[in-house]
């Protein structure tokens, strides 16, 4: 079978309403180009406590969604390797070793199967995950195993999942994880101050992190399925970012509720407002349920819809993801050879 190389031009097209809609950043940058990083500003409470979120007109909203951009074939399976560069692959189990992590690593780099690369025609695309993921004890290990490869090493922070470890601790924790050669850290917030509406230490917290990263990225878990109300949710993404957060995540994927769509819209409305008001880029991560190619594309069109193109790139996109990359493999062989394939023919380990 021939299949068009993915990267191939295409013929350009007009740009749609719901590109007339996208947001237009001051930087006026590509999309390709990395924004400087989130400064944060002062903590602002009378922008906070005047959020408000109509969840009735976010599910409506979301809803739509899938009607209002559909794709198919060839670009599908562009948004699927779109989609594979966004994954921070991740491994976050009780019983993970420095062999599991080393796989994860090696899966990271060649994230597809050198038989669908060449029949994709994308072999000097190069073709990465956007990041691993990993507990702080197995850093030094992925850095290692990752050396060359430019591929960002994340650790998971503070107290990972729930956040209530002693502050200090904490922030020791931050600084071992940069130390080891971590370059992005996901930290988790005190979900008892957004419950409590206690705000300025919410601030405090995050702003602490952001100064302990250093150069690191600071991506900051919400934690939103413990937040209670979408209100609270959008509130605690707007704090976090007056903080300084370079990221922000919807959760540690240990909820009982983690990433949805309508949490997802209300982030993303969160981060489009911040930008108006300071002209400054912040990313976005779901994390948590998301395992299929389908949500995937749900996830991708929120944000060309939402914050436009340039945020369908790993510096302000990421998926928290570790079994999403066998269903997204399983879809590019349906679409090499017209079969699926069993999920062990893409093994993540």
């Amino acid at each position: 079978m021939t299949v068009t190389p993915l990267h191939a031009p295409r013929p350009s097209r007009s740009a749609g309403p719901a590109d007339h809609g996208a947001i237009r950043w001051p930087s006026g940058l590509a999309p390709d180009t990395p924004p400087s990083r989130n400064p944060g500003t002062a903590l602002d409470l009378s922008v906070v406590r005047s959020l408000r979120v109509n969840r009735s007109a976010v599910e409506r909203r979301v809803t739509a969604l899938p009607g209002r951009r559909t794709v198919k074939k060839d670009w599908q399976a562009a948004w699927l390797l779109r989609a594979i560069s966004c994954m921070d692959l991740t491994t976050l189990a009780g019983d993970d070793t420095a062999g599991n992590v080393r796989r994860l690593c090696a899966k990271a780099a060649h994230p597809l199967r050198a038989d669908l690369v060449d029949a994709l025609g994308i072999a000097d695309l190069r073709l990465t995950t956007g990041a691993v993921c990993v507990y702080h004890q197995h850093v030094a290990t992925a850095v290692a195993a990752l050396a060359g490869t430019g591929i960002p090493v994340a650790a998971v922070s503070t107290g990972f999942p729930a956040g209530l470890s002693p502050f200090a601790q904490r922030l020791a924790e931050i600084h071992a994880s940069v130390a080891a050669g971590a370059t992005e850290i996901d930290v988790v917030i005190t979900r008892g101050h957004v419950l409590t509406g206690n705000w300025a230490a919410l601030y405090d917290e995050v702003r602490a992190f952001r100064d302990a990263c250093g150069e690191a990225h600071l991506k900051t878990i919400l934690g939103v399925g413990e937040l209670a109300t979408l209100t609270n949710v959008a509130r605690a993404s707007m704090v976090a970012m007056m903080a300084g957060s370079d990221f922000i995540k919807t959760s540690t994927g240990k909820e009982t509720s983690n990433a949805t769509l309508p949490v997802g819209l209300v982030m993303t409305r969160m981060i489009r407002e911040y930008g108006a008001r300071t002209g400054h880029e912040v990313g976005f991560k779901p994390a948590g349920g998301i395992r299929t190619a389908k949500q995937a594309l749900d996830w991708l069109i929120l944000m060309k819809e939402e914050l436009g193109d340039r945020w369908l790139r790993p510096h302000l996109f990421r998926f928290g993801a570790s079994g999403l990359l066998t269903d997204v493999e399983r879809q590019l062989e349906h679409f090499v050879t017209g079969r699926y394939a069993a999920a062990y023919r893409q093994p993540m380990v």
